[in-house]
Parts: C-alpha cells; structure tokens; sequence
C-alpha cells in the first residue's frame, strides 16, 4: 500500500474518501488505484524525478494521479484547465514534463498544445481519444501490490510572472521524503483547524495551490474530500448540510454569490457540521466578510500568503472584527518585515513592501528562471511577493497595495504584460495598457487602454474585435472585460509606463486600492 494512505486503507477501507459529480471512491479502492497507477507509470518508463502535467478538471481521477506521484517520486504540474493550447504547450515543454494525464473535456486543447512534443505517457481520463490511452485501461494493465522504492514528489505550481509568461515554482517544502510530507499534513491541519478524518470541500479549481493545500494535504490526516468542477452557490450550500462539510477554501466571489442568493435558499442553510472556512487569494471587501461572519458565525479564517511562500498569517473571526481589514499576524514559522525603498525597516503604522522570512528554512525558486529568483529575494530565505502594507503596533498585518503589476480577479492572479503582448500583436494597435479597475463582485476587473494604429479610427466593433482577438489567443479569463481608446498613453521617454495615471481615476471613488 502507498505509505501515505496505508493505515487509513486499513482503519477506513469501506468509507468514502473522494466524491466527484460522477461518483465516490473509497479509501481501500483509492490506494488500490494509486498503487496501479504508480506501477502503471513506471512500466511507461517514469523515473524518479521525472515530471507530469495534469489538465484536468476537480475528479476524483485527477487526486489518484497526485496520490501516485507522492510515492513514485514525480513532479506534478497542475495545469489550468482554462489554457489555450500554445499556453498548455509553453507549460508542458517549460516543465520538462515526460507525460500528460488529459480530462476528456479538454482533450482537442491537449491534442493541439502537446503536438510534436516527445512524451513517454499520453493518457487521457474519459476514453482513448488519438494517441491519448484510455485512463482506466492504462492503470489496470498493472497490479495493485505494493509499490517497492516509494520515494516522495510534489507539485510544481505554475504563477504568471511580469514577463507574461508563466513560471514554474519550485518549492523546498516539496523537496523532502513521504515522512516529511506525513509531518507537514498533520502541522498544517492542526494550524488551520481542520479536524482529523473530516470533510474538505473543494469547490474551486485544484490546479490553484490553495485549493490544493486545502483538499489534498487534509486527506493525509483522513479527510474526505468532496469535490465540484463548478461552483454553484445554491448548490454549495447544499454539499456542506448533505455530506456534514467541515472546512473548505473559498475566495470573496464565492463570498458575494451566497448573498445574493434569495431569503429562502440562505434561511434553508444549517452549517452546523462547519469548523473552518478559510478564504484568501485576494482581498475580500470588509462589509461582505462582515455579513459572512453574521450568517456562518465565528468560522471564517483569512490568512496572507502566495505559491511561493505558502501560508504566512491567519487571523480569525473575533480577531478580525476587532481590527476589520487585517490579514492577520504571522505564524510562529514566520517572520513579516516592511521595509521601505531604501531597504530599512519602515516604522508601525508605516506602509512599505513586504518580506517574509520563513523560520522553517523553508523557500522557492522560480524554475529556469534565476533571475526572477534573485529579483524576488532580498537574501536567500527572505522574500516579497510583491505587495504592499503595514504592521500595527500589535504586530497585525494590513495589506494596502500591491507594488507589482498585478491583477487579481476573483481570486485568480491576472498578469497585464501577457495581455498586453496579444493586444499589441493586433495589427490595428499601436500601444497598449492593462491594469485592474474595481468589480463589486470579482475584486478587479480588466480594463484595457489602447492607443489606435495612426491612420485608423476607434470604434465599439473595433473594441468587441480586440476583446475577441485576446480570447483567441489566451485563457478567457485573461481577456479584458472593456477597452478605453486614448489619444497617447503616458510613457516616460525612456519606455516606462505609467500605469498608475490610468489606473487611478478608477480607483478615486473606491475606499481600497487593491
């Protein structure tokens, strides 16, 4: 049996560990997959250290895959499922992944982004499609005895960078064996407050690091994980009652769409099995956290952190309220230092950017990428993910901005230089800029301004193109939700843009700047 899932193979065999919309997997059938699929690998000629991506959606499917990685010593690359195929390509061939587990429903996007790359293992969950094996049919041609040589891998997150394309990052924390994993599952769940043999909700995409950490890593202390590909408000609330949900991540767009749900849906809510909703990812307006609170009670958690640095500080619901806006005070693995400019430490109460110290030892690299890792930290060990903001005088951290060019839209990291690189690449652009403007509902939203190709003339179907065209050439997501014509966009004469003249007229009525 995986070392990981052995004892809870063993004491829970018959309960159900994984439920998906198709169905349930139960904890001795889980290791009895995990094992075939880890000798299923090998006998594809995986090695250790070897690397995988997934693009898939939330399936119980997609959890065997991670499970069988974590013993045979693969990197996993989680990949988001909303990538175009010369995205899904970059990230495939940047990882150095040697196979692919493909989802059915994205399987023309695979087809197109791996073509001409050289993998050892195609295998696509659903059914063969062209020179994808069946996911179902390439397990059960291995047995599911034990695996010999368990040796620990992890996950490969991939987070845009300024440069517009996506970096690999590679964590320490993942650079350690299965007893180290076992160790960091159980600290991790004990500091969240997630119950032992509970019940996880993931009701937001596993290929984003959060979710991940708060679905995958509680399964190693026994959770049940119930999973959904989308998110449904009305729905949601029904899963937490229905399967006695007692933690889940969630960002402040899920946030809004419970209350807009109508008097009857909400009033139908028990929520009583719940002991920790954490949310994160991106700021969450205080007035929605504060009905949140008022209808789930003192559950809901917030904590600052990122890919690169995981968790950092947390802050709870009394803890919050008596200093609305804060993100919490930094773990006892963490140091928080705000340091300004000149890189002296900024006074209490003074804003300035944020570096973290992880007392563990604990850090990241971006992969292939040293000079965005230099760029990234002050020291070895000491590191900013680019924000902005102060510590009160009781060592509370508050978040005020952000100090690179970044968007987050509903709890989904946008990066503008991407954007700004397809835009550009339309023949009836001369010079582009994108930046985030204030949604009610996702956070930030993303505004484009476009300086028009001399010679031709803006208009709405010019506007509509554009959006359409960025769409063509990126995940949906990333394509700006409106376009403002100017005359000139304010660059120094050196290049430098300054983004912040256009941002800020759009932010002047709002009481944040981020």
């Amino acid at each position: 049996m995986a070392h990981l899932f052995r004892a809870l193979a063993e004491r829970k065999a018959d309960d159900a560990a994984l439920i998906d919309d198709r169905g349930e997997t139960t904890w001795a059938a889980y290791n009895a997959r995990v094992n075939r699929l880890i000798a299923a690998l090998r006998n594809a000629g995986l090695e250790a250290g070897d690397t995988i991506s997934i693009f898939a959606g939330n399936s119980r499917e997609y959890f065997e895959v991670m499970g069988a990685c974590a013993h045979g010593g693969w990197i996993y690359v989680p990949v988001n499922w909303h990538f175009t195929a010369d995205e899904l390509a970059y990230v495939v061939d940047n990882s150095d992944s040697i196979a692919i587990v493909a989802d059915q429903q994205f399987i023309d996007v695979a087809l197109r982004g791996i073509k001409g790359l050289e993998l050892k293992a195609k295998i696509a969950i659903g059914g063969a499609t062209g020179d994808f094996q069946d996911y179902e049919t390439f397990m059960h041609q291995a047995e599911p005895k034990e695996p010999e040589n368990e040796t620990f891998g992890g996950p490969m997150f991939y987070t845009s960078g300024t440069t517009g394309r996506p970096k690999g990052v590679r964590s320490s924390i993942f650079q350690s064996d299965i007893e180290a994993m076992e160790f960091v599952g159980t600290a991790l769940g004990e500091m969240l407050k997630l119950p032992p043999d509970g019940v996880s909700l993931l009701c937001g995409p596993v290929y984003h690091s959060a979710q991940w950490a708060w679905s995958f890593l509680p399964m190693l202390r026994g959770s049940r994980v119930v999973m959904r590909q989308r998110f449904d408000p009305a729905e949601t609330l029904r899963l937490i009652d229905e399967y006695r949900v007692t933690n889940s991540h969630m960002v402040p767009t899920q946030f809004h769409r419970f209350l807009r749900l109508d008097a009857a849906e909400r009033e139908s809510f028990d929520g009583s099995s719940l002991a920790a909703i954490w949310h994160g990812a991106a700021p969450c307006p205080p007035e929605v956290k504060k009905q949140m609170i008022a209808w789930w009670g003192p559950h809901i958690y917030e904590y600052y952190g990122s890919t690169e640095g995981s968790i950092v500080t947390t802050v709870d619901s009394q803890e919050w309220l008596a200093r609305p806006g804060t993100v919490g005070k930094p773990l006892p693995t963490a140091e928080v230092m705000i340091l300004g400019e000149d890189g002296s430490p900024c006074a209490t109460g003074e804003e300035g950017e944020i570096y973290v110290k992880s007392l563990t030892g604990a850090d990241f690299e971006y992969y292939k990428d040293p000079d965005k890792t230099a760029e990234a930290h002050l020291e070895p060990g000491v590191f900013t993910f680019g924000d902005i903001g102060y510590l009160d005088a009781d060592g509370y951290l508050f978040m005020s901005d952000r100090k690179i060019d970044m968007i987050i839209s509903g709890g989904v990291n946008i990066y503008p230089a991407e954007i700004e690189a397809v835009l550009v690449g339309h023949p009836a652009v001369h010079d582009a800029a994108v930046f985030g403007i204030p949604n009610e509902e996702f956070g930030e939203e993303i505004k484009a301004a476009v300086e028009v190709t001399p010679g031709l003339e803006s208009s709405e179907k010019l506007a509509e193109d554009l959006i359409a065209h960025c769409r063509e050439h990126l995940a949906g997501f990333k394509a700006p939700r409106s376009i403002d014509f100017v005359d000139e966009l304010p660059r120094h004469p050196t290049g430098k843009l300054f983004k912040r003249l256009l941002r800020d007229a759009y932010w002047q009525a709002s009481d944040r700047r981020i």
